[in-house]
């Protein structure tokens, strides 16, 4: 069925509202008829089960709500990836795999062995269509929220935004615990609603300044197996080993 993100106020009484972009996928693209159904979400927790009751060309679709209730398909816990600036468009293909794999917010950084480097002129745009990946990836893959694109930040800065209950700094050096030894450790968080936040370092990895920094700032230094990963492969096996813990294990 498809899936539809809206404001509060876009809900009235028994009813609720699409504009934009929304309306005119569901008219044109899609082309759905009154009597259709559609689920609609809140980015409050709440599901929204409705049938099209009318168009106002493609401008506007208004739906009868035929029921309401909580989404089940977030993750049991908060992840947070810091994805280190990768060249070409694998950061495109890591926003979205990681909010299929339950990230509930991504924020770029610059370290310094990035090839990439964050041009001023240019984040807004970028940024911008980032959030439109997300927000497909959202809908595609039955997501109750659409996960937070954030601006790129400095080094220094993702050290401070990244404190939370857990915080696993990716490194592949020496003086890391294993991630499953960690995960088993902290499994009734990753069960109960805390914060993870995953740092995954560029292409060619992490300064030896930088680790000690992170150790400094209270990270966790990680390491991922025996195998090296891709900075684009690195997020998404973190993020499924987190989900599989917290929420697949049982």
């Amino acid at each position: 069925m498809p899936r539809f993100f809206i404001r509060n106020d876009q809900v009235l009484s028994g009813e609720l509202f699409l504009r934009g972009s929304d309306a005119h996928h569901i008219a044109r693209s899609l082309r759905m008829a009154v009597g259709d159904t559609l689920t609609v979400c809140d980015m409050q927790g709440r599901e929204y089960e409705c049938r099209i009751t009318s168009f106002a060309e493609d401008e506007e679709v208004r739906a009868r709500i035929l029921s309401v209730r909580e989404a089940e398909n977030e993750p049991p816990c908060r992840i947070r990836l810091f994805q280190a600036l990768p060249k070409g468009d694998k950061l495109d293909t890591v926003i979205q795999k990681a909010v299929e794999c339950g990230a509930c917010e991504i924020i770029p950084f610059e370290s310094e062995r990035c090839v990439v480097r964050m041009k001023p002129e240019a984040e807004e745009r970028k940024t911008e269509r980032r959030g439109r990946i997300a927000a497909e990836a959202a809908k595609q893959s039955g997501r109750s929220v659409i996960p937070l694109v954030r601006s790129t930040v400095s080094f220094s800065e993702m050290l401070t935004e990244a404190q939370s209950d857990l915080c696993l700094f990716c490194y592949e050096g020496d003086g890391t615990r294993p991630l499953g030894e960690v995960l088993k450790e902290r499994k009734e968080l990753l069960c109960n609603g805390g914060t993870v936040s995953v740092v995954i370092g560029s292409e060619g990895g992490f300064s030896q300044s930088e680790v000690e920094a992170a150790k400094a700032a209270g990270m966790l230094p990680i390491g991922l197996g025996k195998r090296i990963l891709r900075t684009e492969t690195a997020p998404l096996f973190v993020l499924s080993c987190l989900v599989y813990v917290g929420e697949l294990e049982g």
